[in-house]
């Protein structure tokens, strides 16, 4: 594998045959929608959107939909234990099913990547209501996961047909999170490069950024990554693999505890990551923490920065920079009782990477975490 090549992605033409707008939303599959709900916005600051369940004719799930900016997430339950929902959330436990993408035309995106190889969740479908239509396709990607194509051009509700307006008197105050920055997605030994092959062949994607085990790696574990990337670059995929190490890397952790192949974290954009981490901690939300000799060079190896150094440092948010710029950046612990799927809150001033410098000092958080669940 090419070590830490990098592209920029390229502009979008008309040999973009997959031309998406951005993440439309993020599903979870829960054990309790309601409570999930309530963390979030408890913990995170969204805010109530939309809800559909029983009272709405959906007999079978719930589902609660919440916003911040343009951040949306869905949180969706079975209501009956033989149910294909119950079954993902007792193998998996709460994590992410659908990774929902803005669309022009979902049709036209189902027939471009079906006729590619990819394999169909969903044909088009089209949801109608007062409102107007929406329609959705969608295709599997790795494990259980699902790409949704979102077609929302002719519809003026509150999130889609089928869902009602969810209002509550509890809406704490936002926490400055704006919009998906990327997901990642673990996938196991040797299964990398058949799905870089698959986002390049089914889904028109382009590999921007590769790092092997040289780059991401300690004393005792490693894994391999790369980047995949949309026309635009608006939709950002990297791809894990464990690699050889003495010990268990935190791959070989969530693929064990999650069952499988799936999302490992989901990355956040802010404009402000001081404000927004030192908010999300007040609330309760814990994240990994490197030593404070990690900021004793820092600057000698990024150069200068905006911020003051000592916040950034008490906070325990990790610095990196590219030929564009530099990123803040810091990752949550586990937000369930499995070690599985966490969140990343980033701050991009000009950087288009991915925190290669931080890769050690990161990871070497993580195995402390390990160690402490008797994983390593």
């Amino acid at each position: 594998m090419s070590t830490n090549t990098m592209a920029a992605p390229t502009a979008a033409t008309t040999t973009d045959f997959l031309p998406l707008k951005g993440t439309d939303y993020v599903e979870f599959y829960v054990g309790n929608a309601k409570q999930a709900a309530h963390f979030y916005k408890t913990a995170f600051g969204f805010q109530s959107l939309a809800y559909a369940g029983p009272e709405t004719g959906l007999m079978d799930r719930v589902s609660y939909v919440i916003r911040q900016n343009k951040l949306t997430f869905v949180l969706t339950t079975a209501l009956r234990e033989n149910h294909d929902i119950a079954a993902h959330v007792s193998k998996h436990g709460d994590g992410v099913k659908v990774l929902a993408l803005m669309v022009d035309d979902a049709t036209d995106a189902w027939q471009q990547t079906t006729s590619r190889g990819g394999k169909s969740y969903m044909e088009p479908t089209r949801l109608k209501d007062d409102n107007g239509e929406v329609v959705m396709s969608g295709i599997h990607t790795y494990g259980d996961t699902v790409h949704l194509f979102i077609e929302r051009n002719n519809y003026n509700g509150i999130f889609m047909p089928g869902f009602r307006k969810w209002e509550t008197v509890y809406n704490p105050a936002p926490t400055g999170l704006l919009y998906v920055d990327h997901c990642v997605g673990n996938v196991g030994w040797n299964q990398m490069n058949p799905w870089v092959k698959f986002y390049e062949e089914v889904m028109g994607f382009k590999n921007i950024l590769s790092f092997d085990d040289n780059d991401i790696s300690t004393e005792y574990s490693a894994l391999m990554s790369k980047v995949m990337s949309n026309g635009n670059g608006y939709v950002k995929f990297p791809i894990n693999e464990p690699a050889e190490g003495k010990k268990k890397s935190q791959v070989e952790e969530y693929l064990e505890f999650y069952n499988g192949e799936g999302v490992q974290h989901v990355a956040i954009a802010t404009n402000d990551i001081v404000a927004t981490v030192t908010d999300l901690q007040n609330r309760g939300v814990e994240f990994l923490k490197v030593p404070n000799s990690y900021y004793a060079d820092v600057l000698d190896r990024v150069g200068k920065i905006d911020e003051d150094l000592e916040p950034l440092s008490k906070l325990g948010i990790l610095i990196d920079k590219d030929d564009e710029g530099y990123l803040l950046q810091i990752f949550s612990k586990p937000l369930q009782d499995r070690p599985t799927l966490f969140f990343e809150i980033i701050q991009r001033k000009g950087a288009k990477s991915f925190g290669k410098g931080n890769f050690k000092a990161l990871f070497e958080a993580l195995e402390r975490e390990q160690a402490s669940r008797g994983n390593l």
